[in-house]
């Protein structure tokens, strides 16, 4: 059963581009579905499972209080594998066909305030290369949306700054995401005054690194970001995608077209997009119903 699991999971890095995070959480789910099939109901073939099977691990996942989310990317993870088998002709019959998550309640992603992040934004002082740096780094965390492990990432030959947009890779896939003029006069800055002020700078091609000259690590960038929130006096628990969430949102509620989101964030799919238009909507409401006589 393993090695049928491996050869999807090459399919998804060959044919599907899939990013690595998704090939670890399909592998992770199925590798629990295989181990359940064989140790709990003696089945040791993928062609002898049944749809009676895979409910059962479903009754399974949710004695075992796995929650709602797990169980649906479960569900997801399963129904793409079966499909794949089915397709391949190595199974007779898809028994995922029937096969339906548990509902999830979306949660609505906390976002902050245009407010709140011009004073974030403010917080790094720009009379020292680590208050530069770090500027540069909030500056183009919200400009673009991209994943605080995409900027660590970064290189800077990703950067370009007379066209305004930076490269952002995962493995096989790669997206050109522009920035604007804020963000780009704080990498200006710290690109000709502050990086080569950091040890083995001129030795790599790290964009962004830390007082060592490493990596800047998502640990290390999680504990700059809280300690800037805390200094602008924004009381909430911020996180990277915190900026990210709030990039979206403000972009949206701005006029910005939903694919143009999309492309930007680097989601797969459009419906993890909608939620930002959905909250949108919700403001609108409030509004309407502040402001219309007759709501």
């Amino acid at each position: 059963m393993e090695e049928a699991i491996l050869k999807f999971i090459k399919y998804l890095h060959k044919t599907k581009k899939a990013s690595a995070n998704t090939e670890q959480s399909y592998k992770r789910d199925l590798d629990k579905l295989a181990s359940y099939l064989e140790k709990e109901l003696a089945v040791d073939s993928w062609g002898a499972v049944t749809a009676t099977n895979l409910n059962s691990y479903m009754l399974y996942m949710e004695g075992q209080n796995y929650a709602a989310s797990s169980i649906s990317r479960s569900v997801a993870s399963i129904r793409a594998f079966f499909g794949y088998l089915y397709k391949k002709n190595l199974i007779a019959d898809n028994p995922s066909d029937e096969l339906h998550p548990p509902k999830v309640e979306k949660k609505v992603p906390d976002i902050l305030t245009v407010s709140e992040v011009e004073k974030l934004l403010a917080q790094p002082l720009r009379d020292t290369a680590k208050g530069m740096r770090d500027r540069a780094m909030l500056e183009l965390l919200y400009a673009t949306g991209i994943r605080v492990s995409e900027l660590i990432s970064l290189r800077v030959s990703d950067v370009n700054l007379k066209m305004g947009y930076i490269n952002c890779r995962d493995r096989d896939r790669e997206r050109a995401v522009p920035f604007g003029n804020a963000a780009r006069t704080a990498l200006a800055e710290y690109l000709e005054n502050a990086r080569d002020l950091f040890p083995e700078a001129s030795e790599n091609d790290v964009l962004f690194t830390n007082v060592q000259g490493r990596k800047m690590s998502r640990q290390g960038f999680w504990k700059l970001l809280k300690g800037y929130a805390q200094e602008a006096g924004i009381e909430r628990d911020i996180t990277p995608h915190t900026l990210r969430h709030s990039f979206a949102a403000h972009m949206i509620e701005n006029g910005a077209d939903l694919r143009s989101v999309q492309e930007m964030l680097g989601h797969s799919d459009i419906s993890t997009t909608q939620i930002y238009l959905n909250l949108n909507i919700g403001k609108m409401r409030d509004v309407y119903e502040k402001a219309h006589p007759r709501h």
